[in-house]
């Protein structure tokens, strides 16, 4: 195989979009669009901006739910995407980026009361998961906030978790992938880890 060197703007090769509920300094719940979040155990890494509202608030505030939306919910996340709660907008998002501060009503999605922490669920996104950062520094070059959340509870869409079990069926979930900034649903299935809790039925 020849491959191409190139220098792309952007290494999104396809991850989850998660939306980020955390809480302002005035009280009001913020909700921002994301796609670079990974779990190691129960804990779920968060890079985010630093100049945003979302760093802000993790930082000051460091209570935080991780709702991951379905691929049919793709246009509510990009509404969300030009949006900012940070007054003022800072520089770097000034030209593409308006303020908003009541981003549920902007996405059309439904505020809903978390168990263990402040900030609100999506009550549309089928999974959902309240934590607390434990951890955050900035990266090398100083433009994101890397956040460690501890999952403190999942909330999980009925349809989408095995009888009698805490597990994920993965033929019913269908995360949203953002993929070089365009959204794609997941594929059919190629086949399983040999570590998998949940083994496909035979012929499948």
């Amino acid at each position: 195989m020849t491959h191409l060197t190139i220098e792309p703007s952007i290494l999104y090769v396809g991850t989850p979009v998660a939306l980020l509920s955390t809480l302002n300094e005035d009280g009001t719940a913020n909700l921002a669009p994301m796609s670079s979040a990974w779990a190691l155990g129960d804990v779920v890494v968060l890079g985010v901006g630093v100049g945003g509202q979302t760093a802000t608030n993790l930082r000051t505030r460091p209570e935080v739910v991780i709702n991951y939306p379905s691929p049919d919910q793709w246009q509510a996340v990009e509404r969300l995407a030009p949006l900012t709660a940070a007054d003022p907008i800072p520089p770097h998002k000034q030209a593409r980026f308006h303020h908003n501060r009541q981003k549920f009503t902007a996405a059309a999605l439904t505020p809903t009361p978390s168990d263990l922490i402040t900030p609100p669920r999506v009550a549309e996104c089928p999974l959902q998961f309240e934590a607390t950062v434990v951890q955050a520094d900035l990266d090398a070059k100083g433009n994101f906030l890397i956040a460690q959340a501890r999952v403190l509870r999942v909330h999980a869409a009925p349809h989408l978790v095995i009888p009698g079990t805490s597990h994920i069926n993965p033929a019913a979930w269908s995360p949203l992938i953002y993929n070089f900034r365009h959204y794609y649903p997941l594929g059919p299935e190629l086949g399983e880890s040999f570590r998998t809790e949940t083994p496909s039925p035979k012929g499948v």
